[in-house]
């Protein structure tokens, strides 16, 4: 199977990337997509956070627990979106000729049209084939030592694109998800022939 899209990381920019895409299921334009996300949280920062300053989220809300929320949220109400548990990507291949990427994690090989990286900005950064678009973190603490991957309005290279702090955005939750939904708003625009595109639920 050939994903049209395939998310790599399952933290707040992940997470939302994949729920703004979710939501345009009933779009001619992307009811036939086939979308997955691999969830990898071990390294995600919201493992030791606790939010009092974030609209809409209560008070005191951890960090850990919008990580397992927001996996059932995405089975509950988009569950045609793939969840891979349990799998860290090792290397990104792009395979040219075919206009696909090869995703090779340590259990796994998929294939996908775009791929999303939405991992932390944290060193060590391991995955083969992207490492000539590392760089110095543009908005990090110098001290910290953060690195991001080179893009423009988060897309790396057609079919590559990179959200929340991987992408040079600051770590802060509001700004990760708006990352997440900006890339998934410009996957849906690509999908709807470039016609500018955003999805709202309404009563």
């Amino acid at each position: 199977m050939i994903y049209d899209v395939l998310i790599i990381g399952g933290g707040v920019a992940g997470l939302q990337c994949a729920l703004l895409l979710g939501s345009a299921k009933d779009k001619p334009f992307a009811k036939d997509k086939k979308i997955g996300i691999i969830t990898h949280q071990r390294a995600s920062h919201l493992q030791n956070a606790l939010f009092n300053n974030v609209l809409g989220l209560k008070p005191k809300t951890l960090g850990k627990d919008i990580l397992i929320g927001g996996k059932q949220q995405l089975a509950d109400l988009y569950p045609h979106i793939s969840q891979i548990e349990g799998q860290k990507v090792t290397a990104v291949i792009d395979n040219e000729d075919d206009q696909v990427y090869s995703i090779i994690t340590n259990k796994e090989e998929y294939y996908s049209k775009i791929i999303v990286i939405a991992l932390n900005y944290a060193k060590p950064f391991e995955i083969a084939g992207l490492e000539q678009y590392v760089e110095k973190h543009s908005r990090a603490n110098p001290m910290k030592d953060r690195i991001q991957l080179r893009n423009f309005n988060h897309l790396i290279k057609e079919g590559l694109y990179v959200c929340g702090t991987i992408a040079g955005w600051r770590s802060q939750f509001a700004i990760a998800a708006g990352s997440g939904a900006s890339v998934g708003t410009d996957i849906l625009t690509l999908w709807n022939d470039n016609i500018s595109t955003k999805i709202h639920d309404k009563i």
